[in-house]
């Protein structure tokens, strides 16, 4: 893939040393209080001081379900990058990529240059990361399959490109895994040969030992766990089981009802490295987060979001802001891997309607001009299982919206996702962007004492359907909103101002002295394929087809 574009921001408020980028940032914000049925917003703003260390670790990934379809399809792709592989397929030949993936081909704005363009750069330009290429990966599953049978069973790559990798993925083989068959569907009984005996003390042992393997036989900085195999059922928060860092280690060593992931997720704390959810279930109980608290682990969750929801988190978050009261979602959807064959058991089943269903809910808050307190759409989820599809779901969606004078407007979709080459990505950025918070620390002028992002990364909303949030924060599902707070906060460790697309300097009858951008010509931008070309009424695209008048002179002083 093309190299990341270089870029140094030029401000008395930033710092470049060998170690660190440190740069001096002012953050606004408004308060509300209500006096006399009055609104006051009242402006404010804080001074911070971010750090973030240069220096990129050495980085193992560790998946919980690493032979499962996901796992094998994520590092499939890592290997297939990494060797540069292409392969013929029946419309061509591919080459291996990161499509799909925000911080590897997703870019940004960093402003205007001298002649009033947008200068865009990838987003693994911002600030340093891990290169995917450089992941180093392990696993548990209950299947002993090895990486390059379990690609073969989950039946998501071109057969070309399976056999290129079968001799690099032949050698991986997942360690041992936790099986509680009452937490997942009667169906997966089968696969599951590949088992860490003992009690549930014992088995949380054995994985704290296959971390510690894992971080020293490879040589590694740090380590991440990622939890990517089969959805479980909830698990019941219970006073004096779970609700408590005390308690849950004491239910634990007891042998009363833990989950598997949960008990994944007291290991990688109890080890320092941070923990991902990638199923929706509430693997981090009261008890897991507040052992993530006091041991300062990053934990994140839950459920990739990966094809309905991510369109929804969109499509929802345009009918309301446009103004239409939409009064009706039901969404429909059908697959064959291994996941819609878990989820085919209504306990499991119940899990993912759960986080399906959370997903507008903030949207509707937004208007309570169309929406009376408590009023929400009817919002219908249905999964089935057909095994023929494969890792191929088909989602169907129906958005049903009140319009003015008692009009209805009915937006039917139709959505076929390759399940695990959209949720491989979505790994990739989520294992990037929590290793590179973990090298940012900040202050501020009313705290002097650095301290990091609070251990459940909010942050990483973009990334699920049903994002954890610290206690009494707001859950923002809305997908562009989510996006443009990783952005943002990557800016403000640049110093840069959040991005606001405002473009007041080209909405001026006359432009402010301030606000010309001015600098030397012939700095490329890296991410345009190429020169917009003229159309053929001798009008270039940025102004959509229309003929554009010139800029009237000035006069000069």
């Amino acid at each position: 893939m093309e190299a990341a574009a270089e870029f140094v921001v030029e401000s008395p408020d930033v710092v470049y040393s060998p170690e660190a980028i440190e740069a001096r940032y002012e953050y606004q914000t408004t308060r509300i209080s209500c006096d006399g049925g009055v609104l006051k917003v009242r402006p404010t703003s804080a001074h911070f001081t971010f750090r973030t260390a240069r220096q990129v670790p050495r980085l193992g990934v560790m998946l919980v379900g690493w032979g499962g379809n996901n796992g094998s399809t994520l590092t499939a792709a890592v290997l297939a990058n990494r060797l540069r592989l292409s392969w013929p397929t029946r419309t061509g030949r591919k080459e291996a990529n990161y499509y799909g993936s925000l911080t590897q081909v997703g870019t940004v704005s960093l402003g205007l240059n001298a002649e009033g363009q947008e200068v865009h750069v990838p987003f693994r330009a911002l600030l340093p990361m891990v290169s995917p290429d450089d992941l180093v990966f392990d696993g548990w599953d209950i299947s002993s399959l090895n990486l390059a049978q379990a690609m073969r069973r989950a039946q998501v790559l071109d057969w070309g490109l399976q056999e290129q990798l079968w001799p690099h993925m032949e050698a991986l083989r997942p360690r041992p895994s936790v099986y509680i068959p009452e937490f997942i569907a009667a169906n997966q009984g089968a696969r599951a040969d590949n088992l860490i005996p003992g009690t549930r003390a014992q088995q949380l042992e054995q994985i704290r030992k296959d971390i510690q393997d894992f971080r020293s036989s490879k040589g590694l900085d740090k380590v991440i766990v990622l939890w990517t195999a089969n959805t479980e059922r909830f698990c019941d928060v219970v006073p004096g089981r779970n609700d408590t860092a005390e308690n849950l280690l004491r239910t634990i060593e007891v042998g009363e009802e833990v989950s598997p992931s949960t008990l994944f997720a007291v290991a990688s704390i109890l080890e320092g490295c941070a923990f991902l959810n990638g199923s929706p279930q509430n693997t981090l109980v009261p008890g897991a987060l507040e052992l993530a608290w006091q041991h300062r682990v990053f934990v994140g969750g839950d459920d990739f979001k990966t094809g309905q929801t991510k369109v929804k988190s969109v499509l929802v978050d345009f009918l309301i802001g446009s103004g239409l009261k939409t009064m009706s979602i039901v969404s429909y959807n059908h697959l064959g891997n291994n996941d819609g064959q878990n989820l085919s058991a209504p306990s499991q089943f119940r899990s993912k309607e759960v986080s399906k269903s959370n997903v507008v809910d903030d949207m509707v808050l937004s208007n309570p001009v169309l929406y009376a307190p408590g009023e929400e759409p009817d919002h219908c989820v249905v999964i089935k299982y057909v095994p023929y599809v494969g890792d191929s779901k088909r989602a169907l969606d129906e958005y049903t919206s009140e319009l003015m004078l008692g009009g209805i407007n009915t937006l039917v979709l139709h959505n076929t996702c390759e399940d695990s080459l959209l949720a491989a990505p979505i790994m990739l950025d989520l294992v990037l962007l929590t290793e590179l918070c973990q090298r940012v620390s900040f202050r501020t002028d009313a705290d002097p004492e650095p301290q990091g992002f609070h251990p459940v990364l909010a942050l990483l909303a973009f990334l699920f359907k049903a994002p954890l949030v610290p206690p009494g924060s707001p859950v923002v599902n809305a997908l562009f909103r989510q996006r443009s707070c990783i952005e943002n906060i990557l800016r403000a460790c640049l110093g840069l101002p959040p991005q606001n697309h405002m473009l007041l300097e080209h909405k001026m009858e006359r432009p402010d002295p301030t606000l010309k951008h001015v600098g030397p010509a012939g700095c490329p931008d890296l991410c345009k394929k190429g020169p917009v070309s003229a159309a053929s009424s001798g009008c270039t695209g940025d102004t959509n087809g229309h003929s554009q008048a010139k800029a009237p002179q000035q006069a000069t002083t």
